[in-house]
């Protein structure tokens, strides 16, 4: 297949696909005697694997080191899964910055006129002092 029926069926633009191949992410793309990229099941399941990874989280640099693990053919399980973990941490990391931002939201949608009101109300006084403040020290 072409790489724009690979981009259909992949979720992946073009664009991206030829990134890909650029930065060894999968593997060179045999092309026809037009020059044209002729992509097969390996490729494809190369590009899901990437777009995988990468919606994961996983930089390239990462990414590129475990495709080079892989390929190698070496007994590199320990550091592939050292990787895996590596990005698990940090995935696991990036969920609970994201529930501690959720859970903000909820307290102040709770609190909202107990709580968010008067400190909003707050924050404006003070906001007007200090522009009265510097009104007034403008005039000297």
């Amino acid at each position: 297949m072409n790489i724009k029926e690979a981009s259909r069926q992949t979720g992946v633009s073009s664009a991206a696909i030829r990134y890909y191949e650029k930065e060894l992410l999968i593997p060179a793309i045999d092309r026809s005697e037009s020059g044209n990229r002729e992509i097969d099941a390996r490729i494809i399941r190369r590009i899901n694997f990437v777009k995988q990874m990468r919606a994961a989280g996983m930089t390239i640099e990462n990414l590129r080191r475990y495709i080079e693990l892989f390929d190698s053919q070496a007994d590199n399980d320990q550091e592939q899964i050292a990787l895996l973990k590596e990005q698990l941490t940090e995935m696991e990391e990036r969920r609970d910055d994201i529930q501690s931002a959720i859970d903000h939201l909820h307290y102040k949608l709770d609190h909202y006129y107990d709580h968010v009101v008067a400190s909003e109300n707050e924050l404006r006084e003070l906001e007007k002092q200090h522009a009265a403040q510097n009104a007034a020290e403008d005039k000297f």
